[in-house]
């Protein structure tokens, strides 16, 4: 376990170890989760230029001011876009190819809890938001993150850790039973990222749990069953949460040290900052220590035997490979192109 101490200390290395105009994309980066990892970015990093999306023009602009704020050097963009719409994706992720020639960092924590419906385009609404448009982001800015010269990762915030079995009947999730959803998803999402990193080895890939954290995810669902947990929540929360600042901590741990190196360093090493004394590289996915693409737990740690068992087998009997031509058919059906 990678200590609280430990990830503050490397993060208060960032300004020295990472040079100088760090770019970064954050998607989902105007409340919750998204934007306290941002913010903590951008306090520990010099001149740092930013792109980060969201649905909510007022939220964007009261971010930006904040952003200005903790650092009046760095350089902030906010992308309005409902990512639901994957078309909508695209047109931003244009916008950004169109300014930028490199990213360091990719930082996807975009989710609902909204479900039940399809998205105009025909995907599962839920899965849409917290998976095809995570997916598409990554594929769509993939060139650019190859490019970067100092570090180069992707984190999504999501379910790692957590991964389950897949129906493979079902992608979607449509009609997969409540208790087996995190799993199933879970899965998607790890094997969506192997199929992508197999491509770009010189790119670290996270997938992270980020533990029960205080957040507005949900304020948007109106039934029973929420107005209920929200009660129950409000009691409990206090003492079974993260604070919201600690979160955004351990999110830049996961997205800036060393601990989660690319498989391969490519054309210029992008490990990120230097491992304090007694922090080791951790185990991907596939077992091996610093094997690119990482399920890994609040505390920093890889998913735990039983979870790489899993990944194995998906990997022998060709469910990571459905699962890539199913999400690419998705999104090809959609757009009518693999990226942009």
């Amino acid at each position: 376990m990678v200590s609280l101490e430990q990830m503050r200390a490397s993060n208060a290395q960032l300004k020295t170890a990472m040079p100088a105009g760090l770019v970064a994309v954050f998607a989902g980066a105007t409340s919750g989760i998204g934007e306290s990892s941002l913010r903590q970015f951008v306090k520990n990093t010099v001149r740092p230029r930013i792109y980060f999306l969201g649905r909510s023009k007022e939220s964007g602009a009261r971010v930006s001011a904040e952003l200005k704020r903790l650092n009046p050097d760095g350089e902030y963009h906010y992308l309005s876009v409902d990512v639901s719409s994957i078309k909508a994706v695209d047109k931003v992720s244009l916008e950004i190819k169109e300014k930028e020639q490199a990213i360091n960092l990719l930082f996807l924590s975009i989710g609902t809890m909204v479900s039940g419906k399809d998205t105009e385009e025909g995907l599962h609404y839920p899965v849409a938001v917290s998976y095809y448009a995570r997916i598409r982001l990554v594929v769509n800015l993939l060139p650019l993150l190859r490019r970067a010269t100092e570090l180069r990762r992707v984190v999504s915030v999501f379910t790692a850790t957590k991964e389950g079995r897949i129906d493979t009947n079902d992608f979607q999730a449509r009609h997969v039973p409540v208790l087996s959803q995190r799993g199933h998803i879970s899965s998607t999402m790890t094997l969506g990222l192997e199929a992508i990193a197999k491509e770009a080895p010189e790119v670290s890939f996270i997938h992270d749990f980020p533990g029960a954290v205080k957040t507005n995810l949900g304020k948007d669902v109106k039934s029973v069953q929420m107005t209920v947990l929200t009660a129950v929540f409000k009691v409990i929360g206090p003492l079974v949460t993260i604070p919201i600042d600690e979160a955004g901590e351990r999110q830049l741990f996961f997205a800036t040290s060393a601990r989660f190196p690319p498989r391969e360093a490519g054309v210029a090493p992008a490990a990120g900052v230097p491992l304090a004394p007694g922090v080791g590289v951790a185990r991907g996915t596939d077992g091996k220590a610093g094997s690119g693409v990482y399920s890994i737990s609040i505390e920093g740690e890889s998913a735990k035997p039983k979870v790489e068992q899993l990944l194995a087998e998906y990997r022998r009997d060709g469910t990571l490979q459905k699962v890539w031509e199913h999400t690419e058919g998705e999104l090809v059906r959609v757009t009518g192109a693999a990226s942009v």
